[in-house]
């Protein structure tokens, strides 16, 4: 069977409830509050998104997973930020892929080696199910980088601009 096939199958297999397989309701709002916490020591906007499968037009015009990250980008407003920095981390469960798009902002300060290590630093988890630590992790760095952003300065005047709630698909 080719690996297009295999990959349909894959995809056709794995529904929602393997998303909350993944993370269950307390997981959830632990990383919840994590991205809360987190946003309160700097100006990003972190926003997570787990996706079980590709939806069936992705799959059959043979999108990568980092298509899909881009347009979930786009759907989820990540983009749409007063300062341009925002940040998403999306996991699609059926590849077991991982992919970070940042916005314009966050990729003039952070370099493609550092948002690749990101990535790295997530797979073993990932490959061991820990699929929240993997989260939890990356959530970690973004804030140790964000928190040395030159427009990291506290103040009243800070705005929650994305939701903190992970999307799940």
């Amino acid at each position: 069977m080719s690996d297009t096939v295999l990959r349909m199958l894959r995809h056709l297999a794995t529904g929602r409830r393997a998303v909350r397989r993944a993370l269950d309701d307390a997981a959830l709002q632990r990383l919840q509050q994590a991205i809360a916490t987190s946003e309160q020591g700097h100006d990003g906007q972190i926003r997570l998104c787990v996706e079980a499968a590709l939806p069936w037009r992705y799959l059959r015009g043979r999108a990568r997973p980092r298509d899909r990250a881009l347009a979930m980008f786009s759907k989820l407003r990540v983009w749409d930020t007063e300062r341009n920095n925002g940040v998403l981390v999306y996991l699609l469960l059926a590849d077991r892929a991982i992919e970070v798009v940042a916005d314009r902002a966050l990729h003039r300060q952070i370099g493609p080696a550092d948002w690749q290590a990101l990535v790295e630093a997530m797979r073993p988890l990932l490959a061991e199910g820990r699929h929240e630590q993997a989260l939890q992790s990356a959530i970690a760095t973004l804030d140790g980088w964000l928190r040395r952003l030159p427009a990291a300065a506290a103040g009243p005047e800070r705005i929650n601009e994305l939701p903190d709630q992970v999307d799940l698909r």
